[in-house]
């Protein structure tokens, strides 16, 4: 098992524990769904503001971002109301209007890390009050006005509160691999979107990889020519990409892996590989031997001119050069190399890939920008003004801050994992190693950044592995450390969840049409009921329960790929259970957990006439099958528990093997309510239930 793999293991263990002990949300959570939870909220007994096909919004000074903010503001509005286009306003007078912004200052014209991102807002019956120091401030209180908005009695309104909020990290991200599997403008644009909207305001764009070069480069055009079967994206592309997260309050980070994960390279610069080559691009995944030669002059010209090219395309301070996972294989192949490496003191390869970091951080350095990388770049006498993202753990984060390095988290949030929820909730950058620095180096911790590799997603999935998701994570960067109570996390971000439809993510549009494809008919009852209960396997157990090896043209259309991250229905089950075999029995509970019982139980009739018909489909057969089985148990479980029989010891032996047989991934699935079935299997023979840990083979 990589460490990557271990740490996300830990995580979920910990994330499992902490929900059966996790506290009830405080009350201003259940009066208000919002997502990040602000600093300070003070929600009014008071009559709400009423939005009226008259509404309109007043902004106090010229800047034209503030000017952009509030038109994208209206119209975010109107996705969220169904208003016609004419129905809100800008207003020339604040008086007249019912929301007045006043902002102290205008934000930078190329956004910064670290601008006051502060914000009051005060809503009575009569209007809301928004004023910030900064354009940047008052984007993210605008946002938090969408997200108050609800349905009532009198029309759509805004509850009467007071909310007093800033960020506790300067540093909040999304990283979208476009190298691996390309995702078009629409996708990168309405992501943008909900960033927007739960406050994360950087996109790191991961723009080359082995399988792809996603960049029109103007200096050398044979890296988009020759690198990328034709999906890239024209400097023009990223110019408006640029523009439309800027008019959001999003910074754009582009990265360009150096020295390795680098094949697209060399399709079109053979010359710039440590190897003779030919290169073509790779299909398949992992960590390939190709990587740039340290050791030629030529290299460091051509960086030179590449990093100019692309450090006046894209505004940012920061330009992320990767610097992760090289193998070393060409290196130990080359005679030239190892000569180099001999003359110049340079004992393993490490040294001779500190020896290139080095190097390109002068030439990054020279063209104005500060580089940025994961672990691997943080070498000794490297300048302080590097940024380090680590995918490695917290003590690699605190590791950095202890020698004076600003760093980023993103060892916990990997979203292409595909772990549930909680476990990325409990991460917190100033948690484990990091508790213990001092002030001075705890400074040195910006935040954190989500993860979406691109080895199994589409177009048509990656809203799915990104949201909701995402959102606790952006709340954990943005909210008051102490906001932990998991319940409530998970009730606010279903909320949210449907919220963010309006901006075209299809994290939630796009399941049943994926699942009527496979099926080969609208009437796809059954195959949701199963879909409903499973989850992908986790980390990279993927490529190792495969019957044959995936690549980047293999499709994504299977129930893997269609299949949430996380189960809500299997989530929301086991909850009730745990209520139930605790004794914390509410009302009605015990029919609603028969009646799913008697649902899964009956299920898979239907589900073996719709797998009759498709190949995809009869994948999953087992897996309907283990689920009618291990719902029949359950019923018969709780019929002891009903009866107050306890249930026969041989019973209870048999019907736990089955339980671990059911665990146990098909289909490259997990059905995800046994379990809570084995708790009740366990209750009813008067045995403490105990918490059944996924299968090694389906997390490794």
């Amino acid at each position: 098992m990589s460490q990557r793999c271990l740490n996300f293991l830990v995580i979920w263990i910990m994330a499992c524990f902490f929900l059966l002990g996790s506290v009830t949300a405080a009350d201003e959570t259940r009066q208000v769904r919002l997502m990040p939870w602000p600093a300070s909220v003070n929600v009014s007994s008071a009559a709400p503001l009423v939005i009226h096909t008259s509404f309109s919004v007043a902004v106090q000074g010229n800047d034209p971002h503030l000017h952009k903010a509030a038109e994208i503001f209206l119209k975010d509005l109107r996705r969220h109301t169904g208003s016609l286009p004419l129905d809100f306003s800008i207003a020339g007078n604040a008086d007249q209007a019912q929301l007045a912004i006043d902002v102290d200052h205008p934000s930078e014209e190329v956004q910064k890390l670290g601008e006051d991102e502060a914000y009051t807002l005060k809503v009575d019956s009569a209007r809301a009050e928004l004023h910030a120091r900064t354009t940047l401030g008052a984007m993210r209180g605008l946002q938090t006005i969408l997200q108050l908005v609800e349905i009532t009695p009198q029309g759509f309104a805004i509850p009467a509160l007071t909310i007093e909020d800033k960020p506790r990290f300067a540093w909040r991200g999304l990283m979208i691999d476009s190298g691996r599997h390309f995702m078009p403008l629409d996708v990168i644009k309405r992501n943008l979107d909900a960033m927007a909207a739960v406050k994360l305001n950087v996109f790191h764009w991961h723009l080359s990889e082995n399988q792809g070069f996603r960049v029109e480069s103007k200096k050398f055009p044979k890296l988009q020519q020759l690198g990328s079967d034709g999906l890239y994206y024209t400097q023009a592309e990223i110019r408006d990409v640029i523009a439309y997260a800027r008019d959001r309050g999003i910074r754009v980070v582009p990265e360009f892996d150096m020295p390795g994960h680098s094949t697209a390279w060399f399709v079109g610069y053979p010359e710039l590989a440590s190897g003779p080559g030919p290169y073509s691009i790779e299909r398949k995944w992992g960590v390939f031997d190709p990587a740039m030669d340290p050791t030629k002059d030529s290299t460091y010209k051509f960086l030179d001119t590449f990093i100019g090219e692309m450090a006046a395309l894209f505004p940012d301070q920061f330009f992320h050069i990767g610097g992760d996972e090289v193998n070393g294989k060409q290196w130990d192949a080359n005679p030239k190399i190892q000569d180099f490496m001999r003359a110049h003191g340079l004992k393993s390869n490490p040294d001779l890939q500190g020896y290139f970091v080095e190097r390109v951080q002068k030439i990054v350095a020279k063209h104005g920008k500060t580089m940025e990388g994961w672990d691997e770049i943080l070498r000794p006498n490297m300048p302080s003004s590097i940024v380090i993202q680590s995918w490695r753990g917290q003590k690699s984060l605190a590791d950095a801050a202890k020698q004076g390095y600003r760093g980023l988290l993103s060892s916990g949030y990997y979203l292409d994992l595909n772990y549930p929820t909680a476990s990325h909730y409990v991460v917190d950058p100033m948690s484990g190693d990091a508790a213990s620095l001092s002030d001075a180096e705890k400074e040195k911790i910006l935040g954190g950044e989500a993860c979406m590799w691109a080895e199994y997603v589409s177009p048509e999935n990656i809203d799915s592995r990104i949201w909701p998701r995402m959102a606790p994570i952006a709340e954990r960067l943005w909210s008051p450390q102490n906001m932990t109570d998991l319940h409530s996390m998970y009730d606010r971000m279903a909320h949210v969840s449907d919220w963010l439809n309006a901006y075209g993510l299809n994290h939630n549009t796009e399941y049943a049409p994926m699942l009527q494809r496979m099926a080969g008919t609208d009437d796809v009852s059954a195959l949701q009921v199963l879909v409903d209960v499973v989850e992908p396997v986790k980390a990279y157990a993927r490529e190792g329960l495969a019957t044959s090896e995936a690549t980047s043209l293999t499709p994504l259309n299977r129930v893997i790929d269609a299949a949430r991250p996380e189960s809500e229905t299997a989530r929301e089950f086991s909850e009730m259970v745990d209520a139930f075999v605790s004794g914390a029995i509410k009302p009605g509970m015990e029919a609603q957990m028969r009646q799913r019982l008697m649902l899964w139980r009956d299920n898979d009739e239907p589900f073996q006439t719709i797998a009759k018909r498709s190949s995809i489909v009869q994948e999953v057969a087992p897996v309907s099958q283990n689920l009618a089985t291990v719902a029949a148990t359950g019923l018969r479980a709780l019929d002891y528990l009903d009866r107050g029989e306890k249930a026969p010891q041989d019973w209870k032996t048999q019907q736990l093997a089955l339980m671990q047989q059911a665990f146990q991934p098909k289909a490259q699935v997990v059905l995800m309510i046994v379990p809570a079935v084995q708790k009740l299997v366990q209750a009813s023979a008067g045995e403490t239930p105990t918490v059944l840990a996924l299968p090694k083979n389906a997390t490794d």
